[in-house]
């Protein structure tokens, strides 16, 4: 498996620093560089990467090495920088190599290693032959095996994260026309971000059991390795099978509202975006996000001016951003910019977690969906609730889908549809107008989140209100 290894300091590495810490294989081994020096890489002779480190990173975001690493002893909270260490799979060293990397950081900069067993500041010898290993097929640091089909990535840590490296690897099987495929073993969960970049056809989570067999950790169907990549195992009717360890687990009372939103907004100078996500989370949690990034650890305390700034510069290449709250109330967002004939789009999915003695605050959907339609130009909200874990993050066994609370057509959207058609779907809906009479928009609640048939009430209604997007 692959060893990731991760030194958090008070002060940043310097060069020297780094260069102390990549001698952990002795003078020997060489370094290379990738991504304009965002990446270093101690390689072997002959260019066999072995540990590739990441450029350090300043996480200034409360609580978010806690969200992460989790609570244990001696992971520090923020200001912290975070320099990651990914070994490769390869070489038996590699993992060990990593290790004396990243404890020669903290023992000179007075941090520590996460996870802390991994820490030394050995000399680690290079005794495998490299010249049976060969020289990897791709140069992305996170990919372990690239087929004409699949680029899979090996992880051991207990939870994973969307990082920089992960979303490298993601542009980079989407645009040779791969599937991202991430191999862990089941006691490994995933955090939302990463959840979402794998929903996508055909990533994988790929679960490997300890009999030796692989499922699918969001479908459970049980897969193999078939022609470069993993896929199904097909009975004679052509129908998947289900893993048995792919079960539901109870009912804790633990639950996420989710509230999926666009926005459309001229493309003009003044345009200062994320403002409607702000106002959804002022609404739902008292507090404005506390921070963003283009990957996790979300390391940037919270501004829609600097967001807005990357978003531009990016344009028209669309931006993806991940958006975090404060320790004490589990939020977090994925915002999609796209530049479009139509203007500026941001497609943003806010989830929040609530655990068994905590109350979803679904009367103060109404009033968001009111505001956003006023003030932020949406075009449509999806609102829903769901038995999950208030922390956010995803497990390997089934989950039954959100339920649906209520939809927003927004007054741009309604145009289009009419308002006559609009305010009279065929169901036992009423919906409610919002806004001003002469640019009114609609709010049809759906119901309390407990009835699963709410499903077909909605694909009715969208079906009705056949010019939404």
């Amino acid at each position: 498996m692959t060893k990731d290894v991760i030194a958090l300091t008070p002060k940043m590495p310097d060069l020297r620093t780094l260069l102390a810490g990549l001698y952990a294989g002795g003078p020997d081994l060489g370094v290379n560089t990738l991504a304009d020096g965002a990446v270093i890489q101690l390689c072997a002779p002959g260019g066999r990467p072995l540990v590739s480190v990441e450029a350090p990173i300043l996480v200034q975001v409360p609580g978010e090495t806690t969200r992460l690493l989790g609570a244990s002893p001696g992971v520090p909270d923020s200001p912290v920088w975070w320099t990651e260490a990914r070994a490769s799979t390869a070489v038996a060293e590699g993992g060990r190599l990593a290790g004396s990397f990243a404890g020669r950081l903290a023992t000179v900069l007075g941090g520590t290693v996460w996870p802390p067993e991994a820490a030394s500041t050995d000399v680690v010898p290079l005794t495998t032959d490299i010249s049976a290993v060969p020289v990897p097929a791709t140069s992305a640091p996170a990919v372990d095996v690239l087929t004409a089909k699949a680029a899979v990535v090996i992880q051991d840590r207990p939870l994973v994260t969307m990082t920089s490296w992960l979303s490298d690897a993601l542009r980079g099987a989407t645009a040779d026309d791969r599937a991202l495929q991430i191999v862990t073993p089941p006691t490994t969960r995933l955090t939302l971000p990463t959840r979402t970049a794998l929903l996508g056809h055909p990533n994988r989570w790929v679960i490997q059991d300890p009999d030796h067999s692989f499922y699918d950790g969001l479908s459970g169907a049980v897969l193999h390795w078939k022609g470069g990549t993993f896929t199904p195992i097909l009975d004679e009717n052509g129908t998947a099978s289900v893993a048995k360890t792919f079960t539901a687990t109870p009912d804790t009372g633990e639950r996420q509202l989710i509230i999926s939103l666009r926005t459309r907004h001229p493309a003009d100078e003044d345009l200062v975006l994320g403002r409607a996500l702000e106002t959804a989370w002022h609404t739902l949690t008292g507090t404005p996000p506390a921070g963003w990034s283009t990957a996790e650890p979300v390391n940037l305390p919270w501004s829609t001016r600097q967001l807005t700034d990357l978003a531009r510069a990016r344009a028209p290449q669309p931006t993806w951003l991940i958006v975090i709250g404060h320790p004490d109330r589990p939020a977090i967002a994925t915002v999609r910019i796209t530049r479009t004939p139509a203007g500026v789009e941001e497609d943003i999915t806010l989830t929040l977690g609530y655990s068994q003695d905590e109350t979803p605050p679904l009367d103060s959907i109404e009033p968001l969906a009111e505001a956003l339609c006023s003030d932020h130009e949406l075009t449509t909200m999806l609102t829903s609730l769901r038995a999950a874990r208030r922390d956010l993050t995803v497990h390997p066994h089934f989950e039954a889908p959100p339920t649906p609370l209520s939809f927003t057509l927004g007054a741009g959207e309604l145009r289009d549809v009419g308002l006559a058609q609009a305010l009279r779907p065929p169901l036992s809906l009423t919906p409610v107008q919002l806004g001003p009479a002469t640019e009114p928009a609609l709010h049809y609640p759906l119901g309390d989140g407990t009835d699963p048939g709410a499903w077909n009430t909605l694909q009715q209604l969208t079906q009705h209100l056949k010019h939404v997007s």
